[in-house]
C-alpha cells in the first residue's frame, strides 16, 4: 500500500537499484510501491514537522501540504516576514525496475493583497548532485483576496529522469514574497500563503515513470 512518511533526522533506506539504463515503457503497478519521505526541511516557511508529503493513490503524483508557509507585510507582520522560503529534501522510493521525473507542478495557496501591494511565488526542483533547474516565477497584484493556483509544466522532451540505480534525494525549493508597494502598511496587512485557514491548500507534483 502507499504510505506517506514524515521521517526525523535519520536518513531512510536506500532506493532500489537496477544499474540498467532507462527506456520508455509503461509503469504498471508502480503505485503499489511508491513511498515518499521528508528527510530534510529547511527554511522559514517550513519549520520541521510543518510540511507533510503524501503520494496519490495512482502513483502519478504526490502532494506537499504546508501549515506555516505565509509571507506578509503590514499590521502584525515582522520585518522579516515579507519573504518565506522552504527547501525540502524528499526520498522517493522507486519501485524496482523503474525511474521517475517530475512532469509538472500545481501550486496552490491563498492571497490577500491590498491595492498597491504585490507578491510572487518562485520554485524549482532538482535531484541531489545535479545542477539546479531554472526557477519559475509567478506574480500576483493587489487588490486580491482569495485562493490561487499556478501550474508549471515540463514537456516530454525536457523531462529530467533520475538515472537508474542511483540514490538521490529530490530537492524542492519554493519561495513566497510580498511587497507592500503603495499600500498603507500602518493600517493594512497583505499576505501570500501556500496554505489556507483549514490547512488543506496543497502543492501537487506530477510524476512521470519510466522502466529501466
Amino acid at each position: 500500500m502507499l504510505k506517506g512518511l514524515a521521517i526525523g533526522a535519520a536518513m531512510v533506506a536506500s532506493l532500489a537499484a537496477t544499474g540498467a539504463p532507462a527506456s520508455a515503457a509503461g509503469a504498471k503497478g508502480v503505485n503499489d510501491e511508491m513511498i515518499i519521505g521528508v528527510v530534510g526541511a529547511n527554511g522559514s516557511g517550513c519549520p520541521w514537522g510543518s510540511a507533510q508529503v503524501t503520494p496519490s493513490p495512482d502513483g502519478k503524483a504526490f502532494t506537499v501540504t504546508y501549515s506555516q508557509f505565509i509571507a506578509q507585510v503590514g499590521v502584525g507582520a515582522k520585518a522579516t516576514d515579507f519573504r518565506k522560503n522552504c527547501q525540502l529534501a524528499l526520498d522517493v522510493h522507486v519501485p524496482q525496475g523503474y525511474t521517475y521525473a517530475i512532469s509538472g507542478t500545481d501550486y496552490r495557496g491563498f492571497a490577500h493583497l491590498e491595492r498597491g501591494a504585490s507578491g510572487s511565488e518562485t520554485a524549482n526542483y532538482y535531484f541531489q548532485g545535479e545542477p539546479q533547474s531554472t526557477k519559475i516565477r509567478h506574480d500576483f497584484y493587489g487588490p486580491a483576496d482569495g485562493d490561487w493556483q499556478r501550474t508549471d509544466s515540463v514537456g516530454i522532451s525536457s523531462l529530467a529522469f533520475l538515472p537508474c540505480g542511483e540514490q538521490r534525494y529530490l530537492n524542492v525549493n519554493t519561495e513566497l514574497r510580498v511587497n507592500g508597494g503603495s499600500s498603507n502598511l500602518k493600517k493594512t496587512t497583505s499576505m501570500l500563503t501556500m496554505d489556507s485557514t483549514d490547512g488543506r491548500i496543497d502543492t501537487v507534483y506530477h510524476v512521470a515513470w519510466k522502466k529501466c
